[in-house]
């Protein structure tokens, strides 16, 4: 029990120390002054993982077509903002794309990018409507461990991102991933329009290469920084280096069993192998349809014979 005491206390007196060396300029925003909103909506995240798929299972699933449109195109239109804002905001604020470090000062564009990357922040918390969504829709093999790992870690990594270092190289990662949002959100908004929409839809595979080079890109930035003894935290640096590598390792997985791997006839429990980010159209999926499609044509075959 002492050594618990001695764990907690030093905890407690190292988020003291830290928070000496906070930006200022963030400590009043909303969310901001303290981590306790931020780990609450996540832990009443998980919690809802739980209670979510027990409070719909003898319920029928919810269609949320309308909701989705708005939504995800919502989405696109926030993250949008968020990319125009830091792409300007860092070119009138002259941004280094190999080394910038964080300048704690108000000048206007360095409070712009701080604004743009606490927005940044805020969506990842409105990004836990996607698992919400899903399960509302009884869609629940699409709430995947990566799923769930990139919701719930990225809206507590980017609390202590603002927090310490809402600006300098933060920029250049959550540029390029707002970027990717407003593709993936099209896409989605696309496919929630319903199956007419299908054939303008071929690209989704596009996007996790596009997501998995973005990782890279993410690993040789930080790893030039280090390299070349950029004046940017280390610590971030490293953070980075580590996180992106996980998610090359999940989101590898997912593309491969996705669209590398032969299918079989049905996948275990009837149900394909797929990322949570993924959008099925009108409640069905290719896989469903498909399938389907097979017994139809077996019927039409028995009926001739």
């Amino acid at each position: 029990m002492e050594v618990v005491t001695h764990f907690v206390n030093d905890t407690v007196e190292f988020y003291k120390w830290s928070l000496t060396i906070a930006d200022k300029r963030v400590e009043n925003w909303p969310m901001m002054s303290c981590p306790i909103p931020t780990l609450a909506i996540s832990c009443l995240y998980l919690f809802f993982l739980w209670a979510g798929p027990r409070y719909m299972q003898d319920r029928q699933p919810y269609t949320l077509r309308k909701t989705l449109i708005v939504y995800n195109f919502s989405m696109v239109v926030l993250n949008f903002y968020i990319a125009k804002e830091l792409l300007l905001g860092s070119q009138a604020a002259g941004y280094s794309y190999l080394c910038q470090p964080v300048n704690y000062s108000n000048d206007v564009n360095e409070v712009r990018i701080a604004s743009a990357l606490w927005w940044y922040y805020i969506s990842k918390g409105v990004e836990f409507l996607d698992t919400v969504f899903f399960i509302l829709r009884k869609k629940f093999n699409q709430v995947s461990f990566l799923h769930v790992y990139h919701h719930c870690t990225m809206f507590i990594l980017w609390w202590i991102g603002i927090k310490w270092v809402p600006g300098g190289q933060s920029f250049f990662g959550a540029t390029i991933n707002s970027s990717i949002h407003v593709l993936m959100y099209g896409y989605y908004g696309l496919a929630a329009l319903g199956p007419q929409m299908q054939r303008y839809l071929w690209w989704k595979k596009y996007l996790t290469i596009i997501q998995m080079i973005q990782f890279h890109v993410t690993i040789g930035h930080a790893g030039h920084s280090l390299y070349t003894g950029c004046p940017f935290p280390t610590w971030m640096q490293w953070a980075l280096i580590g996180y992106a590598v996980t998610f090359i390792i999940l989101f590898a997985n997912f593309y491969y069993h996705a669209y590398r791997r032969k299918p079989s006839s049905k996948q275990k429990g009837g149900k394909p192998i797929t990322n949570g980010n993924t959008v099925v159209t009108n409640g069905h999926n290719n896989a469903e349809e498909s399938e389907d499609g097979k017994k139809r044509q077996k019927k039409e075959r028995a009926k001739r014979e």
